[in-house]
């Protein structure tokens, strides 16, 4: 077991470089940089080569305000004054000091500005997570159970609805009806506490915590719930088929063991096999549930980002949720030992 995941864990270096290589590439061959970002900056604030306020200067001025000096010292400042594979291997020889650079927009350390938004994402993320295998795949064995029965159908049609609802169109409806005041204000919108959060007593930040999370959760889950629990029921359907299940049967075992003692165990092998695209989805955020609930998380960072062309920012983002995916398949495969003992990586 321990040769099989340093083995994985070594695979991990040349997958990861390959993804930065790729996205390091695509974003430098992407029109737009943060050069001209910043010149636009200059031109429209009125700032002129000397850096003295310009505010009415005429646009042809502007332009030629913006000299090859300060061309050449804006390429010094973002690393563009190397070629495109020298500032590669820089950023790579930093990535294994864990120095993701500084920031254009925020001028911060990526790092601090990624572990800032971190935070939102990962609440949301970690408890959806829980939520989502506690609940459904309690709910797909029932409906494996009750397969046929006014239950299963009732509830496969609900499901089916579920699934059909965009997440932010369902949170832009929950807001309109339950938080926006024009129908109810149950609901807060926006950050997730109070802005008393701090002088309130444990219990009270549990409750404002929760009060804050349920709209943007239900947003968050809806469609992954439904996918969860169908595929949990069409697993067991398909275990409960198999000679060994009707061998057990025979031998006179209840019903309730052979599913939850036999049948469960290999039903919950492709379950475990989506854990590790769970982990990247929720940890990555939702750029439109983010903003709809004012949630300042690592979608919205990420779109922002891009439009900024943050290049630090953003090859600080892929490269955390290229490792949390590979993290992630790998504890799926090591989640198989648990379902299945009959796998031996060895």
């Amino acid at each position: 077991m321990f040769n099989y995941i340093l083995r994985r864990i070594l695979l991990m270096i040349p997958v990861l470089i390959g993804i930065t290589v790729v996205t390091f590439a695509i974003i430098n061959v992407a029109p737009g940089s943060p050069i001209e970002q910043k010149i636009q900056q200059m031109r429209f604030g009125g700032v002129g080569a000397d850096g003295g306020g310009n505010a009415g200067m005429s646009n042809s001025s502007k332009d030629s305000a913006i000299s090859e000096e300060v061309l050449e010292a804006l390429k010094k400042q973002y690393g563009f004054d190397k070629p495109v594979h020298v500032r590669y291997w820089i950023w790579l020889t930093n990535i294994a000091k864990l120095d993701f650079g500084e920031s254009f927009t925020y001028e911060e350390p990526v790092l601090d500005v990624v572990s800032s938004k971190f935070p939102v994402s990962l609440q949301f993320g970690v408890v959806s997570l829980l939520l989502s295998y506690l609940i459904c795949i309690p709910l797909g064995v029932i409906k494996a159970i009750k397969n046929g029965t006014k239950f299963d159908m009732i509830s496969s049609v609900v499901l089916s609805g579920m699934y059909s609802i965009p997440g932010f169109m369902l949170g832009i409806i929950l807001i309109v009806f339950l938080a926006g005041g024009a129908f109810f204000e149950w609901f807060p919108v926006g950050e997730l506490y109070s802005d008393e959060y701090y002088d309130m007593n444990l219990w009270e930040k549990i409750v404002d915590r929760t009060h804050h999370f349920i709209l943007p959760l239900i947003s968050y889950m809806i469609s992954q719930f439904t996918v969860l629990t169908l595929l949990m029921k069409n697993s067991l359907i398909e275990e409960i088929k198999k000679d060994y299940v009707r061998t057990a049967r025979a031998k006179g075992l209840s019903e309730k063991v052979v599913y939850l003692k036999h049948a469960l165990r290999n039903a919950l092998i492709p379950i475990v096999t989506g854990i590790g695209s769970f982990l990247a989805v929720f940890f990555a955020g939702s750029l439109l549930i983010e903003t709809i609930f004012q949630l300042d998380g690592m979608g919205l960072l990420g779109y922002q980002s891009l439009l900024e062309r943050d290049y630090n920012v953003i090859m600080g983002l892929v490269f955390i949720q290229s490792l949390i995916m590979l993290v992630g398949n790998l504890i799926s495969d090591l989640c198989y030992v648990l379902v299945d003992p009959r796998i031996d990586f060895s």
